[in-house]
């Protein structure tokens, strides 16, 4: 089950449905992934931590979307943290690689020494989808909610998908003998399917804050079901999730086999970037020779750096804005 040093089910999200429980989920490896988004910047541990949990909750989001549609995940927030923000790129093709990309923005010199979430100050948590061309983009926020990034998405399905879910995941890096430290991570997701209205409780849910809970938004024959797969769920251990030993077939068939569970095709995922010089000049096309005088260098040169990736651009002030020079 190894592919040289790489284990088969290392970047890739692995989708299944619980029958026996209307639920359906994923469970998601990234070990390259991780690598490829984290090696782009020097981040503070706390800051690196939210960049990785980030990433993995985009992998487990972002494998229901279809071929060559975006997915992007955004947290913008007051604290030392302002931004992090991730893209998913579908497939192109059947059995090609999804790509997904991160970064965040943080004020260096506000950044503590607590816990990975006090980084985070109020805000919101919010999904974007690109459907592609002539299709308008979907859009959806929530506030901020709970102690960690997965709450916060857990909060946004309830309060505007209405749609109960539920994230457990491990990260780390990973010290093994002879091989070099790198990230490993493993999530689950699961999500209850929806069939049934929401049964909403309360005026403005169950939450002193008025915000929906999965809870909140399933009648009591599925909340028996929900109940009883999140019991199984909260069995699961850290070495289980993050591998690399237990496929994640084998981890859904200790976890969930009364459930009932059924695999489908396993997602490959790689780090991957768009960026490209193309791009930058599109960017830059708005702007008049004015503006782009204004952005040239002492050195008389335009420059961009990709947030994703790390990219570097070098060009001619003449050959960028809509004045541009043409040859």
């Amino acid at each position: 089950m190894t592919l040289g040093n790489k284990i088969a089910w290392d970047d890739t999200v692995l989708p299944f449905q619980l029958d026996k429980s209307d639920i359906r989920g994923r469970v998601a490896r990234l070990d390259g992934v991780l690598d490829g988004v984290l090696k782009q910047h020097n981040y503070p541990p706390a800051i690196e931590a939210l960049v990785a949990e980030m990433t993995l909750l985009t992998a487990l989001i972002g494998q229901s979307i279809k071929l060559r549609w975006k997915l992007s995940l955004q947290v913008q927030s007051k604290g030392p943290v302002r931004m992090i923000a991730t893209d998913y790129y579908g497939p192109t093709e059947d059995g090609e690689p999804a790509r997904i990309r991160a970064y965040a923005s943080y004020d260096e010199d506000r950044v503590t020494d607590g816990a990975p979430f006090e980084q985070i100050g109020a805000g919101y948590f919010a999904i974007l989808m690109d459907q592609g061309d002539g299709m308008k983009p979907y859009q959806g926020i929530a506030p901020l909610a709970g102690n960690s990034l997965k709450e916060a998405a857990e909060t946004y399905f309830a309060q505007s998908e209405q749609l109960a879910t539920r994230f457990a995941l491990r990260f780390g890096k990973s010290i093994e003998p002879g091989v070099p430290e790198h990230w490993r991570a493993g999530g689950i997701m699961l999500q209850h399917m929806p069939k049934a209205s929401p049964h909403v409780t309360g005026e403005g849910g169950s939450g002193d804050d008025g915000l929906l809970s999965a809870e909140d938004v399933l009648n009591d024959d599925e909340g028996e079901n929900w109940n009883r797969a999140n019991i199984l769920l909260d069995s699961v251990e850290d070495l289980e999730m993050i591998g690399p030993s237990v496929s994640p077939t084998d981890l859904l068939v200790r976890l969930f086999h009364e459930e009932q569970p059924r695999v489908y095709d396993a997602q490959p995922v790689l780090f991957g970037c768009t960026c490209s010089e193309d791009r930058v000049r599109q960017s830059l096309s708005i702007y008049s020779a004015k503006d782009i005088r204004t952005m040239t260098t002492p050195e008389g040169r335009v420059t961009a750096d990709c947030q994703f990736c790390g990219a570097h651009y070098d060009l001619d002030p003449a050959t960028v804005g809509f004045e541009a020079k043409s040859d």
